[in-house]
């Protein structure tokens, strides 16, 4: 027996095809995915035209991690315009310094796409709907805007440059511009001396031969790693537009500083080459110097090894010196000190006299009084063979015993008083007279004689230059 399966009516399969050539469309033209997650949404802000279209192509280092969605412009006269993006989660996370640039697929114009560079990991992430600044985003250069920059002006200052160029190639120089030149490039044009100067290209082409080897560096990717350097260099030059037109300016203005000076400049890079030939003189001494500074740096290395050890056992003693130096402890004598030390500077000039006299006084007594003191005096027949200083402390006791011949049990009293046989006289003491008397016993005579006026003494110059007096050169006055 047939069983009879149901029928799909017409109407309910025309619906179904509708629906799914809809879905079919709305996935071709850029829609998203329904019941899908949301897409990550940038928008980035653009100064000029950039030719993108819908589901023009994102990229990361040349892998698509998304399409554009829309292009839409500012409006009113301004050819700016805000492109928004769908990234995929592939091309996630996107920092705040991320660039943009628009480059172009093909050698000639035409179908552009977009070059996503996310930033620095140190850089915050964006959220989803976030949008760069233009200093962010670069256009594509576009063939029609080099030719517009090469209007009628500006071709005609290149034809000025270059009939300039040949001018300065061709031209001879005069007498006061050749003053100031080498002697062997005097009366040359500038063409005959670039000429001239292909004698030493070969040793200085050998010379950047060198440099740029050393310019690849030790490594491979080391140059390329210098190239993406100057990238961000130069990226972080655009985000700062004023300033570098600020600093353009002022380099311009330096510039013209400089030509004003353009005299004493030339004057300056004639100097040069003397300079140079010293420089390069004084270079190969310099390269000798290193070997015993590399052998100095190998001795220094076993001390600079015990440095981190000595640093470690002083910080103990730095702690308890600065405690010692606190406000508690030393720290607080530091006012009294500060009234006393304030007192004490008043008393430094009379202590400066002081000291001065106090020099010449250890003078003096270095020079003259301790010699003097030293000296043993002649005087036959009571000469003792004691130093002066021994004599004078021992007539101590011999004037304690002859001040007791003065007194009642004295000598002198008792059985002096009426006097000798010996009839003595002074020397005239001035209206008195001389004086008379009678000795015991015949004076022998005076040690030293009696000059009969004092020593002279000179103070107008120090103690310690006055002669050493010699005692024993006296002389010796004879008895009455």
């Amino acid at each position: 027996m047939r069983r009879h399966r149901s029928r799909v009516s017409d109407g309910v399969a025309g619906l179904i095809a509708l629906i799914l050539v809809g879905a079919v469309c709305w996935l071709v033209f850029g829609g998203p995915v329904p019941f899908g997650s949301s897409p990550f949404t940038l928008r980035a802000t653009f100064t000029a035209e950039t030719q993108l279209h819908l589901a023009s192509p994102v990229r990361i280092a040349g892998v698509n991690v998304g399409t554009v969605t829309a292009v839409t412009p500012v409006g009113g006269s301004s050819t700016a315009a805000v492109v928004t993006m769908a990234i995929v989660a592939t091309g996630l996370p996107v920092h705040a310094d991320a660039t943009i640039n628009v480059r172009p697929r093909l050698f000639l114009e035409g179908n552009y796409y977009v070059d996503l560079r996310p930033g620095t990991p140190s850089a915050p992430s964006l959220a989803s709907g976030a949008t760069l600044p233009a200093a962010n985003s670069t256009g594509p250069v576009q063939l029609d805007r080099v030719l517009s920059a090469l209007r009628s002006n500006t071709r005609a200052d290149l034809q000025t440059l270059l009939q300039g160029y040949g001018a300065a190639l061709s031209g001879r120089p005069t007498a006061a511009q050749d003053a100031t030149q080498d002697p062997t490039q005097r009366g040359l044009t500038a063409g005959q001396s670039l000429n001239q100067s292909l004698r030493y290209a070969a040793g200085a082409f050998k010379a950047s031969t060198i440099v740029n080897a050393a310019l690849l560096g030790q490594s491979p990717h080391d140059l390329s790693g210098v190239v993406v350097g100057g990238s961000r260099a130069f990226s972080a030059l655009a985000s700062q537009q004023q300033r570098l037109a600020h600093l353009v300016g002022t380099f311009n203005a330096t510039m013209g500083a400089l030509a004003n000076r353009q005299y004493d400049l030339s004057q300056t890079i004639a100097l040069l080459p003397p300079l140079l030939r010293a420089t390069d003189a004084a270079l190969g001494p310099l390269q000798a110097s290193f070997a015993p500074t590399r052998a100095f740096a190998r001795d220094l290395t076993p001390s600079v090894r015990q440095l981190g050890p000595t640093i470690v056992a002083g910080l103990p003693w730095l702690a308890q010196s600065t405690a010692l130096v606190s406000r508690s402890y030393l720290g607080g004598l530091l006012p009294p000190l500060t009234t006393a030390v304030r007192e004490t500077s008043a008393s430094l000039a009379p202590t400066k006299s002081l000291l001065g006299g106090a020099g010449a006084l250890a003078q003096c007594f270095t020079h003259n009084v301790i010699p003097t003191g030293n000296q043993r005096i002649q005087d036959p027949p009571v000469t003792t063979g004691l130093q002066v200083y021994q004599e004078l402390f021992q007539s101590a006791v011999g004037l304690a015993s002859a001040s007791q011949n003065f007194d009642g049990n004295g000598r002198y009293m008792r059985a002096s008083t009426g006097g000798g046989s010996d009839r003595v006289a002074t020397a005239s003491l001035g209206s008195n007279g001389p004086l008379y008397g009678n000795a015991v016993l015949p004076p022998l005579g005076t040690r030293p004689a009696f000059p009969g006026t004092a020593p002279p003494i000179r103070r107008d110059v120090p103690c310690a230059a006055n002669p050493l007096t010699e005692l024993n050169a006296v002389r010796t006055g004879v008895g009455p």
